[in-house]
């Protein structure tokens, strides 16, 4: 088996054409990986995947490094809700709070009717 050369970065066209050839042949990640030299056939399953998920483009990113952990394979922070979202998520989850706050209350009241009727028969 050949000698990788260390940190080999492979661009965004070798990538695309190493998997529409892969599946246009059907070969196997292993036999693409054998057939364009490429030291390690995970790489290969690597960018099969994020084909269909991120069509051509996706294969033209550079990753590198560690992915965060709020975002999976995306970086960064999710983007900030403008303020009107923002307030009107606050106040339904008050609103909701003070409803089940609300049923809470209930069901007490009504478990002790209950019980007061069974006491009281």
């Amino acid at each position: 088996m050949p000698r990788r050369e260390p940190n080999k970065r492979y661009t965004g066209e070798f990538k695309q054409k190493v998997v529409e050839t892969m599946q246009k042949e059907k070969l196997s990640y292993r036999e693409a990986a054998r057939e364009y030299e490429i030291a390690d056939h995970k790489l290969v399953a690597k960018w099969e995947r994020i084909y269909p998920e991120e069509g051509a483009e996706g294969l033209y990113i550079e990753r590198r490094g560690r992915a965060s952990s709020a975002g999976g394979t995306k970086k960064g922070r999710p983007p900030k809700l403008d303020k009107k979202a923002e307030e009107d998520l606050i106040a339904e989850v008050q609103r909701l709070r003070a409803e089940n706050a609300y049923l809470k209350k209930l069901n007490a009241l009504v478990s002790e009717r209950v019980r007061q009727e069974k006491k009281h028969k």
